[in-house]
């Protein structure tokens, strides 16, 4: 296992660039700051009213993306949803960080993005795809087994994450939360997928693509979905994950290394990345994520050590780019604040506004979530109560918890949540991949 790209880069002097950032939502904030920060200029465009206040203080948001267009050196789309846009502009000679209706379709349409896995030999998952209720559950009923319930096509944010995942052997329990939840769930969720349920490790293989090829290091990443420490409580899409750069490895060669032509002759330009379970009989795929991760790419800002917007630029331009890492690993948490996950407006009435506080003058490894600057002061902003996301770096798991934990130590934030556990796991789960041979 080997970690980071130790190339020297040619000394080159500092050039000031023009970055626009368009979003749904609040997501890539972090990373716009994070370049601000490395003195290039940014904008950034908000669709949600939810959000009108998130980031005040921190960035200059504009009303109308389209009027900055012309201004912008690079156009970044943070989020699905945007590929025709992204391509549009990109025939027009735009340099752009963002998706394509390919890798739109790819994450959005659970049906063909598991259609094109197996096109190109990755080991899928039996899958089923519905738009009807009781006839999933009959199938559940007719064909006993564990299944994993999950959320398909164009889907509320805040239901992104729901999954329901059987426990019974039989599927039993799956069916009764089926029965028992769909008059709730199909109101929000139209299109659902039904995948066969299997035991491993829990593995995201990645990487950034400038258009031509994926740009090394790649990343290997573990992700905590859930709310509570021992994988409890809702799923919430993520409350932390721990990471290592990489060389090119078995994992990724078998699964995400495959897309490179593909991505091609779509366009793409981003980081692109799929998640999957492993085990001894094989590398099974379950889903594409063809955008920045959240809070993967606050995460990865601690183990990259070049220039974000030199990176974007290069990118988006189709340039090859020596992307400088760090040896070792990564761990992110995620900070909240309740009503998260759930949207309740009158909870998050009583925590809006409230102070972020620090107990010494260090933001070292503090990544911003919904927050604003108020004569000074950091503050909840928005109305997702996803605050921070705290992160370290180690030359181990261990020394990268212990970071983390320790910066996390320093700040004052009423009824903070946060998980304990994020990279806790990786002892028994590293043996599990160099037992099977996976990493090399």
């Amino acid at each position: 296992m080997t970690n980071g790209n130790h190339e020297k880069n040619n000394p080159a002097e500092k050039q000031i660039r023009k970055f626009l950032f368009i979003s749904w939502e609040s997501l890539s904030g972090d990373l716009a700051w994070k370049i601000q920060k490395e003195g290039h200029q940014v904008k950034i465009w908000i669709k949600d009213e939810k959000d009108k206040d998130v980031y005040e203080g921190f960035l200059e948001r504009v009303s109308d993306w389209k009027e900055h267009v012309d201004w912008a050196d690079v156009v970044v789309f943070d989020d699905v949803g945007f590929g025709k846009q992204a391509d549009d502009l990109r025939k027009k000679g735009k340099a752009v960080v963002g998706g394509s209706e390919y890798t739109d379709r790819l994450e959005e349409d659970r049906e063909f993005g598991q259609a094109e896995m197996k096109r190109l030999g990755l080991l899928t998952l039996p899958s089923w795809d519905f738009d009807n209720y009781d006839k999933a559950i009959q199938f559940i009923k007719d064909n006993p087994g564990r299944y994993v319930y999950k959320p398909s096509g164009f889907v509320p944010s805040d239901w992104k994450g729901l999954l329901f995942i059987a426990r019974e052997e039989d599927g039993k329990d799956l069916c009764e939360a089926l029965e028992q939840n769909k008059k709730i769930i199909e109101k929000k969720i139209k299109q659902f997928q039904l995948q066969k349920f299997v035991s491993g490790v829990e593995v995201g293989m990645s990487a950034f693509f400038n258009g031509e090829k994926f740009i090394t290091p790649i990343l290997i990443a573990f992700e905590h979905k859930r709310l509570f420490p021992g994988e409890l409580g809702p799923m919430t899409g993520e409350m932390g994950t721990s990471m290592f750069w990489s060389e090119p490895n078995t994992l990724f060669k078998q699964t995400t290394g495959k897309m490179e032509e593909d991505l091609k002759k779509s366009g793409y330009v981003g980081y692109i990345d799929i998640n999957c379970i492993v085990n001894g009989r094989g590398i099974y795929p379950l889903e594409f994520t063809c955008r920045f991760g959240y809070p993967t790419i606050s995460i990865q800002q601690e183990g990259v050590t070049s220039d974000w917007g030199d990176f974007l630029h290069a990118i988006a331009n189709h340039q090859n780019f020596d992307l400088k890492t760090k040896r070792g690993f990564q761990v992110g948490v995620v900070c909240v604040v309740p009503p998260f996950p759930y949207d309740d407006p009158s909870e998050m009435d009583l925590y809006k506004d409230l102070s972020i506080l620090f107990k010494k003058p260090n933001l070292e490894g503090i990544h911003i979530g919904d927050v604003k600057i108020v004569d000074g002061v950091w503050r909840i902003a928005g109305s997702s109560a996803y605050v921070l996301i705290v992160t370290g770096h180690g030359t181990t798991m261990e020394e990268a918890r212990k970071q983390v934990y320790g910066r996390l130590d320093n700040i004052m934030l009423l009824n903070i949540i946060y998980r304990t556990d994020i990279g806790a796991s990786w002892g028994e789960d590293s043996d599990k991949l160099q037992t099977w041979g996976y990493l090399y």
